[in-house]
Parts: structure tokens; sequence; C-alpha cells
């Protein structure tokens, strides 16, 4: 089971921790370091004034004895210094990616947001528009029931068979045929051949244990 992500305040604060852990520890190395340095140097200025013996090494005046040290801590504190810098530079980079970040799923969220809204409007436009036409078609085939018979055959002798047949489709059993009978037979064929097969396309539900692709049985 995966692990879910801590939530971003707390994952900074992870992370801060961790450079702050790793940034010690490079203090503390470079501590001990100097320390060691400074050791070794106090340790020899000891060790030449304890040792009298003729040839010994000259330790040197003691001025320029606290001039080394001095300058050893002074190089200590100034390394200090300066990991400090760096752990604060790379703070505020992580501190302005993450504010980047955040910005950005900001802008996404209102892109997201804006794109939902403008999807609902056009499917709400689109329906309207399709009821519409709707409409406009019931409307037209309502006029062309209630004309003469012959007078729309006419006209729909003069449509694709596509289109007329939609009409037809419409119409109420009575009317269709009333009209159909008045067109020639050619057209009319071609009319009823586009009616039987509007429909052949869509999924049909066969009983169990019979094959849907077989013709029906004639009786």
């Amino acid at each position: 089971m995966r692990r879910r992500a801590p939530p971003p305040p707390l994952r900074r604060r992870w992370r801060q921790k961790s450079l702050l852990t790793a940034l010690g520890l490079v203090f503390a190395v470079s501590a001990i370091l100097r320390l060691g340095s400074l050791d070794a140097a106090f340790a020899e200025v000891r060790r030449a004034g304890d040792d009298g013996a003729p040839g010994a090494a000259d330790p040197g005046p003691a001025p320029e004895r606290d001039s080394m040290v001095f300058a050893a801590l002074q190089a200590a504190f100034s390394d200090l210094d300066g990991l400090r810098a760096e752990l604060a530079a790379r703070e505020a980079e992580v501190e302005d990616r993450e504010r980047a970040v955040a910005t950005g799923q900001t802008l996404l969220a209102a892109q997201i947001e804006t794109l939902t809204a403008l999807e609902a409007r056009l499917s709400a436009l689109i329906a309207v528009s399709d009821e519409a036409a709707a409409d406009d078609l019931d409307r037209l085939t309502r006029v062309y029931e209630t004309m003469d018979a012959e007078d729309a055959a006419a006209l729909f002798t003069q449509m694709e068979p596509h289109f007329a047949a939609g009409f037809l489709a419409r119409m109420t059993p009575a009317s269709g045929a009333a009209i159909l009978a008045e067109i020639d037979t050619e057209t009319a064929y071609a009319i009823s051949v586009v009616m039987a097969t509007r429909n052949a396309s869509a999924p049909t539900f066969a009983a169990p244990g019979t094959d849907p692709t077989a013709p029906p049985e004639t009786q």
C-alpha cells in the first residue's frame, strides 16, 4: 500500500529540517577540522615551550603565535558565515519554488473551473438548439400533413429520399401513406427503402440460445 504524500506545509518543514540537518553536519565537520588544526598548533607551541634542549625549534615570538591562532579562528568563523549564507540562500530558493508551484496550481484550478463552466454552457446551448430544430421539424411536418396529399407529394418528389423519409416518419401512418401514394413509383420506392433501413444499424436483443444474425422465420 503506497504511503500518501504529506500535505504541502508538512512536506516543506520536512525538507527544511533535512536541509538544516545536513548543513549542521557540515558545520560540525568543519568545526572539528578547524579545532583539530588549532589543537595541533597549540600542541606545537607547548612542545616548543617545554623543550629546553639545545637545538630545539624556536617557537617564535608570542605575538606571532597569537596572530596565527587569531587567523585560524577568523578563518573558521568566516567559513561558518559562508555556510550560513549558503543555507539562507537555499532556503529562499526552496520557498520561491514552492510559491511558484502554489501559484501554478491556483491558476490551473481556475482554468479548469472556467473550462468546466464553458462546457456546461455549450452543452446547454446545444440542447436548446436541438430542441428548437426538433420543434421546427414537428411544425413543418404538421403543415405537410394538413396539405392536400397530391400537393404535398409534388414537394416530396423534389426532396432527397433521406430528407423526405424523415418527414414521412414523423407523420401519422394515414397521412404518410396518402402522400406516398401520390408519389411516382421510383421515388416512393427509394423513400421506402430509406425508412426501412434507417434503424438497421441499431443493436438488437435476441432471445437466449438464438442467432441474432439469422433472418426472421416466416409463418
